[in-house]
């Protein structure tokens, strides 16, 4: 089975921008694009399939009707296992945390969140929430949110186009201002907040804090460093730079500056188009143009497809083990 285009969901949070679809052409009648859902079968809001046989079909139905798409990686999770977004944002994100998969299915009903997040870009000075400067203890930490004194605990790091942060759940965090992002994620849309700059939602009213859940399962000790920068590696026709690797996913950024291919045979992958263009071919046949923003899924099987061009992409799959 041939590989397929993806149209996003797309949400429009306060504190999105304009970004995605002035830079990667994400079409919405919404005003604030701040994220979209590239690879998505949350129930919150499912990718559908744009080319092909199956055009119009949620990704949903498409795996429920062709489970061996996914590969048999996939074979130990109950659910989909990943959410891959662009997130532009324009202003702060409040600060939060995820819980780990025990809390998350026994409170929540769903996984628990682990993500990693690729800055595409970002404007000068720009910088995220990664953690706390210090240990501090759990009666201290809810006396701070309590008392609107939690940014002088967070610990600020400034970022760079390029920088990889992998953010396990329970790690406190907050994308800051000004920065885009490429975030690959267990698919789960639990996210508990502490902090939100005293913005109110679309009724008027004050956002709602998810105090004593966050404070269950936030992680309090410190260091929280930045995630080790990965290094890329020269290949035959591209460069490979290593993102993230665990029992969820593995990430994996390639700048093509002529060719390589994709496709498994024990897993499906998504590629994300960050810049540039290529061709998508089947032997000799081009079955389709990438250019930036481009959304692909590959499903598994024992084809593989070349992609001919310059162009940078985001690769993601389902790792045999993983080391989380």
């Amino acid at each position: 089975m041939r590989p397929f285009e993806l149209i996003p969901p797309i949400k429009d949070y306060i504190w999105g921008g304009t970004k995605l679809r002035e830079q990667f052409g994400k079409e919405s009648d919404l005003d604030r694009l701040a994220e979209s859902w590239e690879l998505s079968c949350h129930k919150d809001g499912v990718s559908i399939i744009k080319n092909g046989e199956f055009a119009g079909m949620p990704l949903t139905e498409f795996i429920e009707q062709h489970p061996e798409v996914l590969g048999k990686n996939c074979g130990k999770f109950s659910n989909f296992p990943v959410l891959i977004k662009l997130i532009d944002a324009r202003d702060n994100l409040s600060v939060q945390v995820h819980p780990d998969d025990d809390y998350a299915m026994r409170v929540e009903g769903e996984y628990g969140k682990t993500e990693m997040w690729y800055i595409v870009d970002c404007e000068p000075g720009a910088e995220l929430i990664y953690g706390f400067k210090s240990d501090i203890s759990k009666d201290a930490f809810k006396e701070a949110i309590e008392e609107n004194t939690l940014l002088e605990y967070v610990n600020k790091v400034p970022v760079k186009k390029g920088d990889v942060f992998f953010i396990k759940a329970g790690t406190l965090h907050a994308i800051g201002k000004g920065i885009l992002i490429a975030e690959i994620q267990q698919n789960s849309n639990t996210t508990y907040r502490v902090y939100d700059y005293g913005r109110v939602g679309a009724d008027g009213k004050p956002r709602a804090l998810h105090i004593d859940k966050a404070i269950d399962v936030t992680k309090r000790c410190f260091p929280a460093v930045p995630y080790g920068q990965p290094e890329k590696v020269n290949m035959a026709g591209m460069w490979r730079t290593p993102l993230a690797e665990c029992s969820y996913f593995s990430t994996e950024k390639f700048d093509i500056f002529r060719n390589m291919s994709v496709g498994y045979a024990d897993t499906f992958c998504h590629v994300l188009v960050l810049d540039g263009e290529a061709d998508m071919f089947s032997g000799d046949e081009c079955i389709m143009h990438l250019k930036k923003g481009s959304s692909v899924f590959v499903p598994a099987g024992s084809d593989t497809y070349d992609i001919k061009g310059k162009c940078s992409i985001i690769l993601t799959k389902e790792p045999k083990g993983g080391n989380y």
